[in-house]
């Protein structure tokens, strides 16, 4: 891990789906009670989570017509025209940012330049709102908080789709500055934990020497004290959502798959459409050592994959077949993994789960004392993840390639 991933950790958790460029309605602009323009905010962060693409994006736009000498309403809009950038890009998921994987993520081809230009227009005014309220009232937590949340978002946007990490590092610095000091001058403030831990828990894990940089710059380390800001966060706030969404990726960096799951079973009730959530929830049961749960939760969501006609990820059918397929050999149901795993080779997957779908067979040709073909399956596996950059996936297949994969004894 790199100082220019320091953002990162967060936007890989962000499990949300795309939406449709449109063109905001010509209204007369009225400026709006502030209860009226958060509730409209709120509404369409509800849509966002619940992958309702359509509604999330005509209501923040709405919500700039309403409030439009208000930042964060522009900072809502663009916030969701950031996370249908991603989607789109079919890089939401906690495996995206585990590994090399991310990395891989920053190669990915520009975004559409219409939500492009329109995500760019929104953060603008964001920005320059907030820091005429900061000027005209500098000991403001709000109007500080409203400044640093949007300097997060620009470092983000940075970050995952321009690809110009170098130059994500001046705004995520002050993203942390502001949003450090409305802690210390109002710690009941917890939404702006969000951000501090995030970076707290970024810059801890970085080697000794990108560390000291870090420190130099003026970031903060201690991964104890970010994560506890974050759960922080999570419990009260405004950004209870995001707050969660960025503990399932740290719990899992960090080995906490049980409580991984647990939070994703927060937020797949807590936003019941979104079927992004029960995948992921079903791949935290796996890494839990939950097969049962898992095979069963990603059973009943591939089903709800298969009715949903809203928009899917680049190569989601395949996401969900592999991590049933994984389920089901760790159930030792190697007949009925393989028709599974088979079926997401034919369903045009990402390059990367390509090559994890092609391992999983070889795990149940092993399973099948079939070690030719397991053999053959593990070499074009451990291809594919180094064209990938997938060290886990190469040197998963490189350890089967040596012994063959057994259950383990119970």
């Amino acid at each position: 891990m790199t100082v220019t991933r320091l953002r990162l950790v967060w936007i890989g958790s962000s499990l949300l789906t795309a939406a449709q460029p449109a063109v905001a309605p010509r209204a007369t602009a009225v400026r709006a009670a502030p209860a009226t323009v958060d509730a409209q905010i709120a509404s369409a962060s509800n849509a966002l989570y619940n992958l309702d693409r359509d509604d999330a994006l005509s209501l923040a736009r709405q919500a700039t017509i309403m409030a439009p000498d208000q930042s964060r309403a522009y900072r809502a809009l663009a916030t969701i025209l950031w996370l249908d950038i991603l989607f789109q890009r079919g890089a939401v998921t906690v495996d995206n940012y585990l590994g090399g994987l991310t990395r891989a993520s920053l190669t990915l081809p520009k975004p559409p330049a219409d939500l492009d230009a329109e995500f760019k227009r929104a953060l603008a005014r964001a920005i320059q709102l907030a820091d005429a309220e900061v000027k005209r009232r500098p000991r403001d937590v709000a109007a500080m908080h409203d400044l640093g949340a949007a300097y997060a978002i620009d470092a983000s946007y940075m970050a995952s789709v321009d690809g110009r990490v170098m130059a994500a590092f001046g705004p995520a610095r002050r993203a942390f500055d502001l949003e450090e000091h409305v802690l210390a001058r109002t710690p009941a403030r917890v939404e702006a934990g969000t951000v501090v831990g995030t970076y707290r828990y970024s810059v801890a894990c970085l080697g000794l020497t990108s560390r000291l940089v870090a420190y130099l710059a003026g970031f903060g380390g201690n991964k104890a004290r970010g994560i506890a800001l974050i759960e922080a966060a999570s419990r009260a706030g405004d950004a209870r959502t995001e707050a969660k969404t960025a503990l399932v990726l740290i719990y899992s960096r960090e080995g906490r798959h049980a409580d991984a799951y647990r939070v994703l079973g927060e937020l797949a009730a807590e936003y019941p459409r979104n079927r992004l959530f029960v995948l992921e929830q079903g791949a935290a049961a796996i890494r839990a050592g939950r097969a049962e749960d898992a095979e069963a939760l990603l059973t009943r969501g591939l089903a709800v994959f298969e009715r949903d006609p809203r928009a899917k990820m680049p190569g989601e059918r395949g996401l969900w077949l592999y991590k049933l397929g994984s389920a089901r050999i760790s159930l030792n149901h190697p007949e009925q993994a393989r028709p599974v795993l088979e079926a997401g080779l034919q369903s045009d997957p990402v390059t990367w789960v390509r090559g994890r779908l092609t391992f999983e067979l070889g795990r149940v040709a092993d399973l099948e004392g079939k070690r030719p073909e397991a053999i053959a399956r593990y070499r074009t596996a451990r291809a594919i993840a180094l064209q990938t950059n997938d060290p886990t996936g190469a040197a998963d297949a490189a350890r089967f390639l040596a012994q063959p994969f057994a259950m383990p004894t119970r």
